[in-house]
């Protein structure tokens, strides 16, 4: 996925125009979401030397963006149209009902890889049980899968 995310109040506490105390989890979250192949905007009202402070420090922490205030790296940004950027997702401390913390973020994003984790694990157990079972006996009465 194409993951856009704020910076201030999200990644970081609200002081802008300084730079705030990070919010827990905030670089662990993005470091792992990017090492599962998600693509990350950093989406800031930032600008200027302020945005470049923003990139400069989440650098320092180890998370490098994909783009920062656009769709991807190469595009130019036109005042005449929209600023609003191409993602599936966005990470915003403005969301309906505020920012929701990155351990509900990464439960979130990765509920549905959780629930196919449980079912294939699921399936690899009762056939690991049907084959052990079957092992034994398993000419007289079980049939091969």
């Amino acid at each position: 996925m194409i993951i856009a995310v704020d910076f201030d109040g999200t990644i970081v506490e609200h002081r802008y125009p300084a730079i705030g105390k990070e919010k827990l989890f905030a670089f662990e979250t993005l470091k792992a979401l990017q090492k599962q192949g998600h693509q990350l905007i950093l989406w800031s009202f930032r600008s200027g030397k302020e945005l470049d402070k923003a990139v400069e420090y989440c650098r320092k922490n180890g998370v490098e963006f994909y783009a920062v205030n656009k769709s991807y790296p190469e595009e130019e940004f036109n005042a005449d149209i929209s600023r609003k950027i191409n993602a599936d997702l966005f990470i915003d401390d403005r969301n309906l009902g505020g920012f929701i913390g990155w351990g509900e973020v990464w439960h979130m994003i990765n509920k549905d890889a959780q629930e196919d984790d449980k079912r294939k694990f699921a399936e690899a157990y009762k056939k690991a049980e049907n084959k052990t079972f079957c092992g034994f006996i398993k000419r007289l009465f079980c049939k091969e899968e």
